[in-house]
């Protein structure tokens, strides 16, 4: 299955790593990548990830990472990953819902 970020999990995955390379750059470019690959194991196994309890939706799941929450969406022949966020964050539910 093919994998499409969302510009708003782009951007919140870039949020997060600029925040992390005040303390550590190289912790930050590490983080990136582990995000990444983490998501890559969608490709073969999309619901490897829980079911988001905000929404109670099969088709909107999330990887967790750390602290932090990768949402994501199956569709019939993508998997669309919709945003990153820390995981003690309140999820904004038109982040995740259209």
């Amino acid at each position: 299955m093919k994998i499409v970020w969302s510009p708003l999990a782009i951007d919140r995955a870039s949020e997060i790593a600029e925040y992390i390379a005040l303390d550590k750059p190289s912790a930050a470019e590490k983080w990136i990548n582990s995000i990444f690959e983490k998501v890559d194991q969608l490709e073969f196994s999309p619901e490897i990830g829980r079911i988001v309890p905000e929404v109670n939706n099969q088709q909107i799941r999330e990887l967790i990472y750390g602290n932090y929450r990768i949402i994501y969406r199956i569709e019939s022949c993508q998997i669309s990953v919709l945003t990153v966020s820390h995981g003690m964050q309140i999820l904004p539910v038109n982040d995740i819902m259209d």
